[in-house]
C-alpha cells in the first residue's frame, strides 16, 4: 500500500511528511493523521493555558478552533476537505432558512443524504478500503453534530417543554447560533478528525469559560460560603488516557498484526479445525481488532481534556471526573455480561447521537430503526448491514433472556456468580460473531465466516424471539408512562 513498500502510493492530502512515510514504512494518510493530532494536543494544552477565557474572549476563542480545525482537514484530506466545508454551510443555510417545525427533518436528511453519497463515491475513490484514513470519518462526525444541533434546536424553539423528556428540556436550544459559534461548533481543531461529536450547549459552556461550573450545577454541587468555583486540572485524566493510548498502539503494533482477520475465512483454516476451535480464534481476532479504536478514540479525548474540555462533574467523594466525551468504557466492554451493556460503552457518543435523534423519537420500532440509521451512517459496505441487522435479532433475543430468566439467579451470590460468569461468555462471543462482518465488509467472506460457524447464532437468536414472551409493556407505553410522570411534575410546581 505504501510507496515504502515498493507499491505507488496515492495520498489527497500534504505531502510534507513524505520522506518521514517513506522513513517509517507507514501510508502518508496515516502519517498525517498522527501529526494532525500530535500538533493537536500541544495547541489544546496552549489552548487551555493561554487562550483560556480569563485570558481571551469567547471570540478569539470560536476563531482559533475554527483555523486550526479547517487546516487539520486540508492537511490530511486535502481538496477532499471540500466535502465537509460543503455539508457544514449547506446545513448552516437550512439552519437559519427551514421553518422551525422541518428543521430537523431538512437538516437530517440533507446530512444523511450527502453523507451516504460520499460513502458510495469514495468505495470507487478509495478503492484500497476502509483501513486508510479519509475524509469520509471527518464528515460522519460532522453529519452527527448537525443532526443533533438542529434537533435542539426544534426542541428548544418549536415544541413545548411538556413535550420533551428531561434530557431534551436540559439540552434544548433556545436561540439559534451564529455563524461563528456554529464553525467553531462544526469544525473546532479538537474535534474535527476523530471527534467525538458533542452538545452544543457542552461545547458553548466550554467556550465561554462556563463548562466546569455548569456541570457541578448539574449535580448540585455548590461552592460554600464564599467559595468559588473550583478550576480542576485535567492533567491526571490526560495522564490516564494517554497510558492507554501508548499501551493500545505498542497492542496495535503486535498483537493486532499478528491476527490477520483474513485468516478465520480461510478455506485450509475452516476444513482443518473444530467448530469451538474456529469460535475461540474468532474471539482472538476480534480482540485484536479493538486496540485501533482504543487508541484513536482515547487519543481524541485526551486532546479535548488537554483543552480543559470534556469534565463531567464530581462524585460522592469529591473526586473529579474528565469523561463527558469518553467513547468508550474498556473496563465495561470487557467485563460485559450482555449484549446492551456492550453496546452501551462502545462508541458511547455514537450511541447516544442514536438514541436522541432516533430511538427516543421513533414511534414505532425504536431498535431496528436504530440500527438501521447506525449501518447508513457507517456507509455502504455490505459488511455494515450484516452487523447491524444482525444486532436487532441479538438485542431483541438478549431482551427476552434475561427479562424470562435473570429473576431465578438472583436469590443467591453462587447462582448469581454463574450467571454473571456465563453471561459474560455468551456476550462476548455473540459480540464476536455479530461485529466481525463490520471487519470482513464484503458479503463473500462474512458468509463464509458464518456457514463455517452454522449460522448458529442467527438461529438462537430467531427461536428465543419466536418462543419466548416478550416484555409486556412496549417502547411507546414506556415513553407515555415517563411523560405523564413529567407532566405530573411540571403541574405540582405550578401549583
Amino acid at each position: 500500500m505504501a510507496e515504502a513498500a515498493g507499491v505507488p502510493y496515492r495520498t489527497t492530502g500534504s505531502t510534507l511528511l513524505h520522506p518521514l512515510s517513506r522513513l517509517l514504512g507507514i501510508p502518508l494518510d496515516q502519517v498525517n493523521f498522527g501529526a494532525c493530532q500530535l500538533v493537536g494536543l500541544l495547541a489544546a494544552f496552549w489552548f487551555r493555558l493561554y487562550l483560556s477565557p480569563n485570558h481571551a474572549s469567547s471570540g478569539v476563542r470560536h476563531a482559533f478552533a475554527i483555523i486550526f480545525g479547517i487546516y487539520f482537514a486540508v492537511f490530511c484530506f486535502g481538496w477532499y476537505s471540500i466535502h465537509i466545508f460543503t455539508l457544514v454551510m449547506l446545513s448552516y443555510g437550512i439552519m437559519n432558512m427551514a421553518s422551525i417545525p422541518n428543521i430537523h427533518r431538512y437538516s437530517f436528511i440533507v446530512a444523511m443524504g450527502y453523507l451516504t453519497v460520499c460513502h458510495a463515491s469514495r468505495i470507487y475513490i478509495f478503492h484500497y478500503g476502509i483501513l486508510t484514513t479519509d475524509f469520509s470519518g471527518p464528515l460522519m462526525i460532522v453529519t452527527q453534530k448537525i443532526t443533533t444541533l438542529a434537533f435542539q434546536v426544534h426542541d428548544g424553539i418549536g415544541r413545548k417543554a411538556e413535550d420533551l423528556s428531561t434530557e431534551q428540556n436540559q439540552l434544548a436550544i433556545k436561540i439559534k447560533p451564529s455563524l461563528l459559534e456554529y464553525l467553531s461548533y462544526q469544525l473546532n481543531f479538537l474535534s474535527i478528525l476523530v471527534g467525538p461529536c458533542s452538545n452544543y450547549k457542552d461545547y458553548i459552556a466550554f467556550i465561554e469559560g462556563r463548562h466546569v461550573q455548569m456541570k457541578l450545577l448539574e449535580v448540585n454541587w455548590k461552592p460554600k460560603g464564599h467559595d468559588k468555583f473550583p478550576e480542576p486540572s485535567p492533567m491526571g485524566a490526560v495522564l490516564h488516557k494517554l497510558c492507554i493510548v501508548l499501551v493500545s498502539l505498542l497492542l496495535f503494533l503486535t498483537f493486532t498484526k499478528s491476527f490477520p482477520v483474513s485468516y478465520i475465512v480461510d478455506k485450509q483454516f475452516i476444513d482443518q479445525t473444530s467448530f469451538l476451535s474456529r469460535l475461540g480464534y474468532l474471539y482472538v481476532v476480534m480482540q485484536a481488532s479493538k486496540p485501533k479504536y482504543y487508541f484513536a478514540w482515547t487519543l481524541a479525548d485526551m486532546i479535548n481534556n488537554a483543552a480543559g474540555y470534556g469534565f463531567s462533574g464530581v462524585d460522592e467523594r469529591g473526586c473529579y471526573h474528565w469523561d463527558l466525551l469518553s467513547n468508550l468504557n474498556i473496563r465495561n466492554i470487557e467485563m460485559a455480561t450482555s449484549f446492551k451493556m456492550y453496546v452501551g460503552n462502545w462508541n458511547m457518543q455514537t450511541t447516544a447521537w442514536l438514541k436522541r435523534v432516533c430511538y427516543d423519537r421513533a414511534p414505532w420500532y425504536p431498535t431496528a430503526l436504530t440500527f438501521l440509521l447506525s449501518a447508513v451512517w457507517h456507509g455502504v459496505y455490505p459488511g455494515y448491514y450484516f452487523t447491524f441487522i444482525t444486532g436487532i435479532f441479538m438485542t431483541l433475543a438478549a431482551r427476552a433472556m434475561r427479562s424470562n430468566f435473570r429473576h431465578f439467579f438472583t436469590s443467591s451470590m453462587p447462582l448469581k456468580m454463574s450467571y454473571d460468569v456465563a453471561t459474560w461468555l455468551v456476550t462476548q462471543l455473540s459480540v464476536c460473531y455479530t461485529v466481525a462482518p463490520f471487519v470482513l465488509l464484503a458479503v463473500e467472506p462474512t458468509i463464509k465466516l458464518y456457514r463455517s460457524l452454522y449460522f448458529h447464532m442467527h438461529i438462537l437468536c430467531f427461536v428465543v424471539v419466536l418462543v419466548l414472551p416478550k416484555k409486556p409493556e412496549g417502547h411507546r407505553k414506556r415513553r407515555m408512562a415517563i411523560r405523564d410522570a413529567q407532566n405530573s411534575d411540571i403541574n405540582k410546581k405550578q401549583q
